[in-house]
């Protein structure tokens, strides 16, 4: 864990972090995050690790939803927490006419608009793309939803765990086909959110061989799901062989897994041929090198249970820990199975620097992961904790042209919510 203290908040009423995020490649860009959950903020948190000006457009009336989502730290949502560094928040009355002009006005000074309501939705608040297209040729309109644009589900609701569940990754997690299991992190949502920063740097890259126009950026977490089936779904698409469980096996390759040892279970990864060859002489079992039946990994794959049970009776004869430092010093991938804890306590994640410490707008100390790039071998830090409700919006008020008085009487009208500045007395 970080063991120093960083004040990385910007405080109410100063410039945008743009400083900040000097020297990083979206330095200079602005994105108006009108996201909520998870799949939105995600994407925006990575580009906002790579420096653009992330502002985080939130009902006044509550803000994102999940910052009323568990688990808790007193009366700050960790879950909220986890996916919004690096953001300005601004609180707006959506439901107003003055709010909606404010909505247009920083929906056309941005470069990237990004949103996850139902197709349609954006219209309806009075974003319509085709105008905003209009008015800000460059701009980069990136949607996620759960299930695209077209088709009998397009309007349909869609959550993580449903795509999930649609997309067939369920049918091959977990103990057996009778057990479809979800995976532990909503990984819909987290891919879709990367394939969305991904198309929208791309965008902002081709905008100059666009006639200097953006690009209308789309995924969903059903086509997010299909996406990452990588050769379980070509499998089926080339073969019509429909993919079941491994458990804890890798689905083609063995050994190729987890292997019960002396005191823990531990991952090997026996990849290669010549792994095999120097994996038979660390347990101590050469013939099995030889064994017809372990020949070559296709025959491997073939007889699995019965190479796991007599490799297993090898390794319980010496803890995991030492089995996993001599296959590392052989080259054969392998590693312990880690709860949360001990993953942050493990030297190499502590090396990584990993877990940054911030302040927060209340003062309080917040642990955070960074985000997992490296730009010139640098790693992108957490230059802002996660917003409070409205922490930024006189800042980002300014930034578009408003006085003071402005911007009081916007808040008197009930039309942002906004924190006093710096220094003042309420």
């Amino acid at each position: 864990m970080a063991d120093k203290i960083a004040d990385n908040t910007v405080p109410d009423g100063g410039a945008a972090p743009a400083a900040a995020g000097a020297g990083l490649p979206l330095a200079g860009f602005t994105v108006m995050d009108l996201s909520r959950a998870l799949a939105g903020p995600y994407c925006t948190a990575l580009l906002g690790d790579l420096g653009a000006d992330v502002i985080k457009v939130e009902s006044a009336k509550g803000g994102d939803s999940t910052r009323s989502w568990p688990p808790f730290e007193d009366e700050h949502s960790l879950y909220f927490d986890s996916t919004n560094r690096n953001k300005r928040s601004i609180a707006v009355d959506f439901y107003t006419e003055a709010g909606r002009k404010l909505l247009w006005d920083l929906a056309v000074s941005a470069d990237v608009l990004v949103e996850n309501f139902r197709p349609g939705v954006l219209a309806t608040m009075g974003l319509d793309p085709e105008a905003l297209r209009e008015a800000n040729p460059a701009l980069v309109i990136a949607s996620v939803s759960g299930f695209g644009t077209t088709g009998p589900l397009a309007q349909a609701a869609g959550l993580d765990q449903v795509a999930q569940g649609m997309s067939g990754l369920m049918s091959v997690t977990g103990p057996d086909a009778k057990s479809p299991t979800r995976v532990g992190v909503p990984v819909m949502d987290l891919y879709a959110g990367v394939f969305t920063a991904v198309g929208i740097c791309a965008s902002l890259a081709g905008r100059a061989g666009n006639g200097g126009h953006g690009h209308e950026v789309g995924t969903s977490l059903l086509e997010a799901g299909l996406a990452v089936s990588a050769f379980q779904g070509q499998n089926y698409l080339s073969t019509g062989a429909v993919p079941v469980p491994q458990g804890n096996n890798h689905p083609v390759l063995s050994p190729y897994g987890v292997f019960q040892t002396a005191d823990i279970p531990a991952i090997i990864a026996v990849g290669n041929q010549a792994h095999w060859v120097k994996f038979c002489a660390i347990i101590g079992a050469p013939e099995l090198e030889d064994d017809p039946r372990f020949a070559v990994g296709r025959d491997r794959s073939e007889h699995r249970a019965e190479l796991t049970e007599l490799i297993e009776q090898k390794l319980v004869h010496r803890p995991g820990l030492e089995w996993i430092e001599a296959f590392r010093a052989a080259g054969i991938p392998t590693g312990p199975i880690y709860t949360y804890e001990q993953a942050f306590d493990d030297p190499q994640v502590q090396a990584l620097d990993m877990v940054q410490t911030v302040r927060r707008l209340d003062g309080t100390a917040l642990p955070l992961l960074r985000g997992p790039l490296s730009i010139n071998g640098t790693a992108t830090g957490v230059r802002k904790a996660p917003p409070a409700l409205g922490e930024d919006t006189r800042s980002v008020l300014e930034n578009l042209g408003l006085d003071e008085g402005q911007i009081a009487g916007l808040v008197e009208a009930g039309i942002v919510q906004a924190h006093l500045p710096a220094g003042s007395r309420p």
